[in-house]
């Protein structure tokens, strides 16, 4: 992707569609499931990106007991503005009593997690994971 392009966010398991690809007016669509709220992100996670996707992650983590499961099986980079959001998104949702899962196959990004000290603060997933209704997995007493 080139810098003039941003992460594509798509419903989960299906083709990132063009509209996607612009920053302005980017349509970020997720795919809820079992409570769970799926989000598929495609791309590049960076400072050109960032702003697009911390406004839809904020969205997404501001009612209470958010559960947001983030699907990065398909970014292609992700540096510190990445990583910044990845962390937001999870205080965020910690501080409502949610939950945030990350999935990837990456084992470039699990150490890239661990080089950053980030290792143990992702709960992270390969493969998407069951998601059923039922008390949410929060870290915090709610």
């Amino acid at each position: 992707m080139s810098e003039n392009d941003t992460a594509c966010v798509a419903e989960h398991d299906t083709a990132c569609v063009a509209e996607h690809r612009t920053v302005k007016g980017a349509a970020l669509p997720h795919h809820a499931t079992g409570g769970a709220i799926i989000v598929s992100v495609h791309g590049e996670m960076d400072a050109v990106t960032a702003p697009t996707l911390i406004e839809r992650f904020d969205a997404l983590t501001a009612h209470p007991h958010p559960d947001l499961v983030l699907d990065l099986r398909s970014v292609t980079f992700i540096d510190c503005a990445g990583l910044g959001v990845l962390c937001r998104a999870r205080n965020r949702a910690l501080a409502r009593c949610g939950r945030l899962r990350l999935i990837t196959q990456s084992a470039r990004f699990r150490r890239v997690l661990r080089a950053t000290g980030l290792g143990h603060v992702f709960e992270v997933h390969e493969r998407l994971p069951r998601l059923a209704p039922g008390p949410h997995g929060s870290a915090q007493p709610c």
